[in-house]
């Protein structure tokens, strides 16, 4: 829970403090801990899960970080929170900036 609750403050800080014109928060599908896990490990992220719910960061370069993030929580639809004006439609597409995005 304490994992989970840490990554949603560290959405919201980002959120707030990036401002809307670098960070989007965008409503993905629903995706079980595996999925998440499976798409986390494909990026070179990092995935947690406890009672409350379970996500993913990544540096969105190949690395853990919490600038690209998906959090699931129970049965609710999974949200990214993503640099740029980024709209991802997938785990992949949210934890991993597009060939040529700056760092």
């Amino acid at each position: 829970m304490r994992k989970f609750s840490l990554s949603l403050v560290v959405m919201g800080s980002l959120a707030v403090g990036l401002g809307s014109a670098s960070a989007a928060e965008v409503t993905l599908g629903k995706f079980t801990p595996e999925q998440i896990k499976s798409a986390c490990d494909k990026v070179g992220g990092k995935f947690s899960q406890d009672a409350q719910g379970y996500d993913c960061g990544t540096d969105c370069h190949g690395g853990a970080g919490t600038d690209c993030i998906v959090g699931c929580r129970g049965g609710d639809r999974c949200v990214a929170q993503v640099t740029g004006a980024r709209r991802p439609r997938d785990i992949l597409s949210a934890l991993k900036a597009p060939p040529g995005a700056p760092r």
